[in-house]
């Protein structure tokens, strides 16, 4: 069987990964000139947090999500697991209440045990919740990692291309080119989200912390050298402008909001870009004759691209294995 993917962001190479591991014959194609270009995976803070991600999705994003924990770090090696810190103000303790009443798999801390979790954080927040269990990873270096790993095992990855499905030499096609699929997939809408990446000697923090707010919850995720990813912003809009004033000044206002230090911070980069959704923003497989659209990964790529990927290679080897079945079948009779 020979398999071509479209699109080369993260649900696109982890899927032309496990079909690899599995010896399925892959080839991938990218619209844009380099790695990311074109991807909003780009963007992405990396969280693999499926707890966390209950207080607003729904228990199908735990159940898949959590299969990412297993996989990223069996692929790539940075994925660090030091859970996630979730912490409110003191005037927005109800905040905390509420984020504990939707989701699971968390230990109650203290301003003493939000201390020992992050020293720099020390008298800044009297409780918070520890999800001891979730992890993060940097999503350009683990991309990187993934096409490395496809070079490896000899799958070409084909930058550049505007893939045609009708003349692609392929057995069975994999569409996962995000929002651009909705030539083919009508029900999707564009989620805009931005972010702002700041460097800073000044504070140190060991996992992703979110900060909640009733108007503008916020997350911070930890990179190397110093370099902090903010982000918050969900915006019903398939608009890829640069980001507005107004969500640059938000952003910059609740991270202050966590540590002083961060406003002195120097601005590294600012991102928007828009995620794929479904109207009930779950993921989906869409069978549409040899080729399958995997789409809809709305704000969770890095958390549920494994799942996916995994349902991806099993329907493909089902398929394989059919009509050889069928053909001993009638070669018996």
């Amino acid at each position: 069987m020979r398999v071509a993917v479209i699109g080369a962001g993260v649900a696109g190479l982890v899927t032309a990964l496990e079909l690899a591991k599995r010896g399925i014959s892959v080839s991938v194609f990218e619209r844009g000139a380099a790695l990311g270009e074109q991807a909003c995976s780009w963007a992405a803070g990396g969280m693999l947090a499926p707890w966390c991600e209950r207080e607003s999705a729904e228990e199908a994003v735990v159940t898949l999500g959590r299969q990412a924990l297993d996989w990223w770090p069996r692929h790539y090696a940075g994925t660090l697991a030091q859970g996630t810190l979730v912490l409110a103000p003191a005037r927005d303790a109800g905040e905390l209440t509420r984020f504990s009443a939707r989701t699971s798999g968390y230990e109650r801390l203290d301003a003493e045990g939000v201390a020992a979790l992050e020293p720099d954080l020390a008298g800044r927040f009297r409780q918070g919740l520890f999800f001891a269990q979730e992890a993060h990873l940097d999503p350009r270096r683990a991309m990187a990692a993934l096409v490395e790993a496809l070079q490896a095992a000899g799958v070409p990855i084909h930058y550049g291309v505007e893939a045609d499905e009708a003349a692609l030499d392929a057995d069975r096609i994999i569409d996962c080119r995000g929002l651009t699929a909705r030539d083919r997939l009508g029900a999707l809408r564009g989620v805009r989200g931005e972010m702002l990446v700041l460097r800073t000697d000044e504070i140190r923090l060991s996992r992703p912390v979110r900060l909640l707010h009733p108007r503008i919850p916020l997350y911070v995720v930890p990179r190397s050298d110093g370099h902090f990813m903010i982000g918050a912003t969900m915006i019903e809009s398939d608009d890829r402008r640069q980001v507005s004033a107004r969500s640059a000044i938000e952003l910059l206002s609740a991270a202050y909001a966590l540590h002083p230090a961060l406003s002195e911070a120097e601005i590294v980069e600012l991102r928007a870009d828009v995620r794929p959704a479904f109207p009930d923003n779950l993921p989906g497989i869409v069978e549409d004759g040899r080729t399958l659209r995997v789409n809809g990964l709305f704000r969770h790529g890095f958390l549920l691209s494994p799942a996916l990927a995994g349902q991806v290679a099993d329907r493909l080897l089902a398929s394989r294995e059919l009509p050889d079945a069928h053909h001993r079948q009638r070669r018996h009779a």
